[in-house]
């Protein structure tokens, strides 16, 4: 049976709108349940290093609206050692912690799971990262904030686009996850989408936007994914060159990530903040908290991991049928 007490929160790797409602559901939950929360600062490096520090109501109030998250993070190298790991699960000791949620992707819970398993420490996770890419649940938060941040770029570069009749390539975050490309695609009405889970031919490309130009339209926009699979904008736009078209990149970068969270990602974060103190409660250790359904789940964590998580090959139809 577990006794917990107190409580440590932590969010790392990229930060991602709506990382603060998730500090504040975790915090606001716990002490419902009266247990106290510690909030560790910048990631795994302050877990390593002790910058841990008590949070309570006072402190997470007014920070829903707020990008970024006000705990901080960072990379930690240490935290991939056994000794690292090892000074670590000292100082959770030494702050009488008995619990931890942890807020991030792919990275933040593989280090999670390696961490709890070795220590037999109860961890739950909450999937924050604009990618949307962590298998076993519908979304992320900040995806949603992420997108319509793409889709507000987008219909901003579409004036131009229109007005001078050119072609722009617009790279949108995903690494390895093309959601954000294909879905902000369909949303701004552009022309395609280059995501690395669909390898797109060069001369299908070349072959839709000369139909686009000489058919039916003055202009186009394509949306492709940052992956080394698809070579990026600046990748796609050099083999167009050698083909004779004069495309124009816009990077979109950074601005993905920040800015107020959305209402559907400020709830979403509210939700799982809370269902993350239950799993804790209910003796759940080394799951993510996911949504599927609009129903909240517990996944473990290895499968999160491992786990691709598939596009709807039907939404690329549906680009197609509507450009």
């Amino acid at each position: 049976m577990y006794n917990i007490k107190t409580i440590g929160v932590l969010t790392s790797g990229g930060d991602a709108p709506g990382m603060n409602a998730a500090i504040r559901a975790v915090t606001r939950a716990a002490m419902y349940n009266n247990l106290q929360v510690k909030a560790i600062y910048r990631g795994y490096k302050g877990l390593f290093t002790g910058e841990i520090y008590p949070i309570d109501n006072e402190t997470v109030s007014n920070i829903i609206h707020h990008g970024g998250t006000i705990i901080k993070t960072a990379r930690c190298v240490e935290f991939r050692t056994p000794e690292g790991r090892k000074q670590a699960y000292d100082n959770l000791v030494k702050e009488n912690i008995d619990g931890l949620v942890v807020i991030g992707g792919d990275g933040t819970f593989t280090g999670a799971s390696v961490f709890g398993m070795e220590y037999n420490f109860p961890i739950v996770g909450i999937p924050g990262t604009i990618d949307n890419d962590l298998y076993g649940t519908d979304t992320t938060i900040g995806y949603d904030t992420a997108l319509n941040t793409i889709i507000q770029a987008i219909d901003k570069i579409r004036d131009t686009a229109s007005s001078h009749e050119r072609l722009f390539l617009v790279e949108v975050m995903g690494r390895d996850a093309g959601f954000l490309a294909l879905n902000g695609a369909i949303a701004s009405g552009a022309e395609a989408a280059i995501i690395p889970e669909i390898k797109t031919e060069e001369d299908q490309l070349e072959a839709f936007i000369q139909h686009g130009f000489h058919k039916s339209k003055n202009s186009s926009i394509v949306v492709v994914s940052e992956s080394e699979i698809t070579g990026g904008a600046m990748g796609i736009a050099n083999k167009l060159k050698e083909k004779g078209y004069t495309p124009h990149v816009t990077i979109l970068g950074h601005i993905q990530r920040g800015g107020s969270p959305t209402a559907n990602d400020r709830i979403l974060a509210s939700r799982m903040g809370v269902a993350a103190i239950e799993a804790l409660l209910d003796e759940q250790r080394c799951i993510m908290i996911g949504i599927v359904n609009n129903e909240i789940v517990h996944v473990p964590f290895k499968k999160a991991i491992k786990n691709e998580k598939p596009v709807n090959k039907y939404l690329l139809d549906v680009l197609n049928f509507l450009s």
